[in-house]
């Protein structure tokens, strides 16, 4: 009697291949415009590779030393980064959660309201950056005309390095509140009503119950808002250029625009593709220890 022909054996089951067979295509866009552009680009920090002069020749790590070395990148972007950040995540958190449970309640309008507050959503960066630098235009911005018509001194919004980060700051916070605003809604919407009926039976006070009840439910879904815009934060570019374009000088000069600055203006490609690769592990790591410490913050209070 012939022996059985061998079965073949394969690693993954049915399923597992039909599985893989689906993630293909988005694998496949995956490696081709972000992982191969990341390798090419390191490849490139470390030549001499400039537009005007492309020697292509390995120097090691001199661009990484020139941009550590670098005064404005050490006392001007990267501290306006990380302010920027800082301030935008914050006060956008604290507002977009006031908003939220403003918006929980059952009150008349409710519906129109909640568009109204949610329609930054709407508008794009650029535009919204556009709007910004019209309102707050030192001769004819609507700002400048109410602080002229109550008989205030006018205000050059753009020619003082704070002010001009100011309105930065508050145009990427209008923008961005909404999008607190709906996510914490969201979670607010989804909580069970048991624990805050028993909060009413109790008599306990609103902010009692918004201390002890709301927030630590909450406060999953603040940590990943959380970390998920300080990243995006961190690689902000259109406001910035489209508001400022770095100015006055360089005062308002962030990460992503020195990048932009050497790689594109300045056509040093092989300095640019340092300076976006000192970026990524910047980013990574702030992202990781952020999230690590915002979780242990949950874990502790929860």
């Amino acid at each position: 009697m012939m022996p059985d022909p061998i079965k073949k054996k394969f690693i993954f089951g049915e399923r597992e291949r039909f599985m893989l067979l689906l993630m293909a295509p988005a694998a496949v866009l995956l490696i081709l415009f972000q992982i191969v552009p990341i390798a090419i680009g390191l490849n490139v920090s470390f030549r001499d590779w400039a537009l005007y002069n492309p020697k292509e020749t390995w120097i090691g790590l001199k661009h990484y030393i020139t941009i550590f070395q670098d005064s404005v990148f050490i006392n001007t972007v990267l501290p306006n980064t990380f302010i920027f950040m800082f301030g935008s995540v914050s006060i956008s958190l604290v507002l977009g959660l006031c908003l939220a449970l403003l918006l929980n309640r059952k009150v008349r309008g409710q519906k129109i309201v909640q568009t109204i507050l949610l329609m930054p959503l709407m508008v794009a960066p650029v535009i919204a950056a556009i709007m910004m630098r019209w309102m707050f235009n030192d001769q004819f911005g609507i700002v400048n005309v109410v602080l002229g018509g109550l008989g205030l001194e006018t205000i050059s919004w753009f020619t003082q390095r704070f002010l001009a980060f100011g309105v930065i700051l508050f145009t990427d916070i209008w923008l961005w509140t909404p999008w607190f605003t709906i996510l914490l809604l969201a979670a607010l919407q989804s909580f069970p009503k048991e624990p805050f009926e028993a909060a009413e039976i109790d008599g306990t006070s609103r902010w009692r119950t918004f201390w002890y009840i709301t927030l630590p439910m909450l406060r999953p879904v603040i940590v990943v808002c959380v970390v998920i815009r300080a990243i995006d934060a961190f690689r902000t570019f259109d406001i910035v250029w489209t508001l400022t374009g770095g100015g006055p000088g360089r005062g308002t000069e962030i990460f992503s625009l020195y990048a932009y600055v050497i790689a594109f203006q300045n056509l040093n490609f092989g300095r640019g593709s340092a300076a976006a690769m000192i970026g990524a592990v910047i980013i990574l790591i702030f992202g990781l220890l952020l999230f690590k410490v915002l979780n242990r913050m949950v874990d502790t209070k929860a």
